[in-house]
């Protein structure tokens, strides 16, 4: 699914998109971002628009301007949004990247929604759509050398802005002069750089010629042969060669085993990276949760793809896709129990824990986790939302409406968060009988997104029964 230019998209899009820009022009910025989010969620690979949405979303960031306390209470109300986005990555990427954009509405910087982006763009192979959020992921942590590396990697790949690549990776090496993974990174990007301000470019596209380019036939061929192996080679591979070369004589770079784990999980060959993070987790860094976890979501991509391999056509699909599903489902719970005996305070797993307990309907172990989970400022509201959602279930409708009231409360902004903890309130107090209230809630969404859900139709029902 190759990225699109405007001249490729339908006709009724290149006329949203140039109303979207107009409204951005001039400062619309809501009416400009439903736009935009319209007409990605059709062609998702339309790289231009997503450009455009991601300029509005800095440009009115910019003129409201955000302090750190706004930043703070943004990441912790678009928790929910962004564990629906991780949800959706392995069954629709598209979907994930639409919610990640949501979430980018309200904070242009938000480094979990870029990531998610970035993960959705590899899978849809849209290259200039992940560099973009690498790009402010850079901005976000500028000393990170292995975010700065896997952006330096992508250009080196897909093209884009060698020069920015060079500058960061050239201050990181400043710092650490004799860092083998940044100077590799160095090297793959000036090679890329090479092609690019040598005029293969123009090549490419039938303009040009060898003489414009070239200073003698030597050069030529030599920088043709670069080319061809540049363009035909497949950068993850080749990166699982290099590192698997290296490993030979570093086998106790840590670093290196857990590049080439990630490396052979996106090539699908997940048996190779849980023997490698299993070299990690007997070594002194064994202890690190995000290696457990990064373990968990291998094993999870594992089960993803038994269920891509089934045959659509089997007369026992059913039986099997339901069979690994329940597989998958058993082994996260059982992983994340694990996770929660072996880092108790950790109350990000607490969450997780209790999304897969509400999943699972075991509602009252649901209560439990996401009651912990409260004291995790990221995961606050959205802990508060699923734990309301739980007392609903038990029919402890009062506890469920002070729950969603004092999260209501808490919640600054009015972003799809907010218009979720209003809409649960709203069908709590429908559930209990008070139309009255209900329609409140109702109301106040309608007035500002008729498209919510089916605010609409409530509204509408209410006033057709006056």
């Amino acid at each position: 699914m190759p990225e699109k230019t405007v001249n490729e998209i339908p006709r009724d899009l290149r006329a949203m998109y140039t109303k979207a820009n107009e409204a951005a022009q001039r400062d619309n910025f809501d009416y400009a971002f439903a736009l935009f989010c319209q007409m990605l969620e059709k062609e998702p690979g339309f790289f231009e628009a997503r450009k455009a949405l991601r300029a509005a979303q800095f440009k009115k960031a910019g003129a409201g301007g955000t302090s750190f306390f706004k930043k703070v209470m943004s990441g912790a109300g678009s928790s929910p949004q962004i564990a629906k986005a991780k949800m959706a990555m392995n069954r629709n990427p598209a979907e994930a990247m639409a919610v990640a954009e949501q979430v980018l509405n309200g904070d242009p910087n938000s480094s979990a929604a870029h990531r998610i982006i970035v993960e959705a763009a590899q899978t849809l192979e849209f290259p200039q759509t992940g560099i973009l959020s690498l790009e402010t992921l850079v901005k976000n942590s500028p000393k990170d050398k292995d975010v700065a590396i896997e952006f330096a990697n992508s250009i080196a790949a897909s093209g884009g802005d060698a020069h920015a690549g060079e500058r960061i990776l050239q201050e990181l090496l400043r710092a650490s002069p004799n860092d083998p993974d940044l100077t590799q990174a160095l090297k793959n990007l000036s090679a890329a750089k090479t092609l690019d301000e040598g005029g293969y470019g123009a090549l490419e596209g039938g303009e040009g010629s060898y003489r414009d380019i070239l200073r003698n036939k030597e050069e030529a061929v030599t920088l043709e042969q670069e080319q061809r192996v540049f363009k035909s080679e497949d950068t993850a591979a080749r990166l699982i060669a290099e590192y698997e070369s290296r490993l030979h004589t570093e086998p106790d770079n840590l670093k290196l085993i857990r590049s080439l784990a990630e490396l052979y999980t996106q090539k699908k060959q997940f048996d190779r990276a849980l023997e490698l993070y299993d070299r990690i987790k007997n070594s002194e860094l064994g202890g690190d949760a995000s290696l457990d976890r990064a373990i968990a979501e291998t094993v999870s991509r594992r089960f993803d793809f038994q269920i891509e391999q089934l045959n659509p056509f089997a007369p026992d699909h059913a039986d099997q896709l339901e069979r690994i599903r329940a597989e998958k489902l058993a082994f996260q719970i059982g992983d994340c129990q694990r996770r929660v005996e072996k880092f108790p305070t950790d109350l990000a797993i607490r969450f997780e824990m209790g999304a897969l307990y509400f999943q699972t309907g075991k509602i009252s172990e649901a209560i439990g986790e996401f009651q912990k989970a409260q004291g995790n400022p990221q995961r606050r509201i959205a802990a508060m939302n699923l734990l309301a959602q739980c007392f609903a279930l038990r029919n402890m409708n009062d506890s469920a409406v002070r729950t969603l009231q004092n999260a209501i409360k808490e919640k600054t902004g009015f972003d799809e968060e907010k218009k979720d903890l209003i809409y649960q309130l709203g069908c709590v107090f429908e559930k209990m009988g008070k139309k009255a209230e209900a329609i409140e809630q109702f109301l106040a969404i309608y007035e500002t997104d008729i498209n919510y859900k089916d605010v609409a139709a409530k509204v509408d029902a209410h006033y057709a029964s006056q």
